[in-house]
């Protein structure tokens, strides 16, 4: 049997979700350095603080999938109960947020917003492929864009409309504004009822029916499970090693002690290797640990190759997140003191710059990127858009105008980071295991993060501490090196 063809309005209610999901992560993305900043930190700390992020999203994504691929809770289905859950606690992670007393409790809450939003977001990219054929991979990961991009700019540009609406855009003696307040409550709400519209609208297929359509359960064949028990610790045991060994090098240079965090996860890493291939040698294969170590040891060759480009790009994507607020008002409205006007006026104009690479990505998703898949291919599609997007933050080095500023900030490639990768796999990879590898595929977009948050702080205090400005040509370099690797994915058939 063969999956029906969904028409517009099945693709749009499948979505639909992601639409209140990629407001709650707009509003933290374009304010959360500045709601650390108005608490009382100072710029070269914010990387420190950005860390819980990522780290969640390391740890969360895996498991939910895992878990995703092996639920089906009658009627609500397997996929719905996760991102239905997350987007119950993020609605009020996004109330709590801007009534942060102290900088640590804003730090714990970005924490559970960042969790919550890693929980709805991971089964929506494989509700997407479960639902839909794949002839229609490219068309639903498409929309989706749309709906993130459409999402994105609402969330971006709620602050700045509140501003000419009259709401209180700054506190004196500090704190965070009414602007950011009131943005963040309604986007809560909508979060909640977007992502309440793709439940109520949507029926998951049961696990008879894929079966019918010929696809393998979540376990599969077990063969990435018994390829771990024939293992040699000996590369657990490296990875151990080496974070220790990172450990001691802060300890004795004197680095950053973010830095301690990357030795811990490379030692962690190595642990929960050394643990999974201990329980597959004895015959306790039926965990979750050893099912996840062995999937990512075990990953597809293209989602290896696709990896790569997805590590460079979003290294890309998180320095421009933590760094375009400090960079736009310093160098484009003259002040770097978070309690001033001018800078309050930047955090609007960085919002409005974040709407339009979204409302760009939106409009591209939709109109260009079916276009250019359907005519020159997924991977060169993808590798065009990303030269773009280096072009764009190489831009900022050289233009003072905030208006002028809309240029660099034309979303193309970042409608193909949502779309193409996505895309591309879920037509390559095996349906059964569609949830974990979705969040296994998802760690090559956190630990790059991971690595900005640990090592960006420290190049910036050591070699440009009150010049911003050249986080943005790390960006661009990256990007740029993003594109080359798509050079080693060959394109699926």
């Amino acid at each position: 049997m063969k999956k029906p063809r969904q028409g517009f309005w099945d693709l749009w209610n499948i979505s639909f979700g992601f639409f209140g999901i990629q407001i709650g992560f707009a509003l933290q993305n374009a304010n959360m350095s500045r709601i650390f900043q108005s608490l009382g930190e100072s710029l070269d700390n914010l990387t420190a603080l950005w860390i819980a992020a990522p780290l969640t999203g390391l740890l969360v994504q895996p498991v939910i999938g895992h878990m995703s691929d092996r639920t089906w809770l009658g009627k609500l289905g397997r996929r719905r109960p996760y991102f239905l859950a997350g987007a119950i606690m993020a609605s009020l992670a996004l109330f709590v947020m801007p009534l942060a007393p102290a900088l640590w409790f804003a730090a714990v809450m970005l924490w559970v917003l960042d969790a919550s939003i890693n929980v709805s977001m991971e089964p929506f990219r494989a509700f997407v492929g479960d639902m839909l054929r794949k002839d229609q991979h490219t068309a639903g990961y498409s929309l989706q864009t749309a709906f993130i991009g459409v999402g994105a700019v609402v969330g971006s540009v709620f602050p700045w409309l509140l501003d000419h609406m009259g709401v209180a855009n700054e506190v004196p003696g500090g704190g965070i504004p009414d602007t950011v307040k009131y943005s963040f409550w309604f986007g809560g709400l909508i979060y909640l009822l977007s992502v309440l519209w793709t439940v109520v609208s949507t029926q998951e297929y049961s696990p008879e029916e894929l079966r019918a359509f010929g696809y393998e359960g979540a376990e599969g064949d077990g063969s990435t499970v018994r390829a771990l028990a024939a293992r040699s610790p000996v590369s657990a045991l490296l990875w151990m090693a080496a974070g220790a060994g990172v450990g001691l090098l802060v300890s004795v240079t004197g680095l950053e002690k973010e830095v301690y965090l990357l030795g811990a996860l490379m030692a962690g890493y190595g642990l929960a290797g050394l643990i999974a291939i201990q329980l597959a040698k004895s015959g306790r294969d039926n965990n979750m640990l050893s099912h996840i170590v062995g999937d990512f040891s075990g990953m597809p060759e293209i989602m290896k190759k696709l990896a790569l480009a997805q590590f460079f790009s979003w290294s890309a994507l998180f320095i421009m997140w933590i760094y375009t607020t400090p960079v736009v008002a310093q160098y484009a409205f003259g002040s770097s003191d978070p309690a001033s006007a001018a800078y309050n006026e930047g955090g609007n104009w960085v919002g409005i710059l974040f709407a339009v690479y979204n409302g760009v990505a939106a409009l591209a998703a939709l109109f260009l990127l079916p276009v250019l898949a359907a005519r020159i291919g997924k991977v060169k599609t993808h590798m065009a858009c990303l030269l773009a997007g280096s072009a764009g933050f190489a831009a900022f080095l050289f233009i003072r105008d905030p208006q002028m500023l809309l240029l660099a900030e034309i979303g193309i490639a970042w409608a193909s980071i949502l779309a193409m990768p996505y895309a591309i796999l879920a037509s390559s990879l095996p349906q059964g295991k569609l949830g974990i590898y979705m969040g296994l595929f998802n760690v090559f977009i956190v630990v790059p993060q991971l690595l900005v948050a640990t090592v960006m702080g420290t190049i910036l205090k050591a070699f440009f501490p009150t010049e911003p400005i050249w986080t943005m040509a790390f960006a661009a370099a990256v990007m740029a090196l993003a594109a080359l690797a798509t050079l080693r994915v060959q394109e699926p058939a």
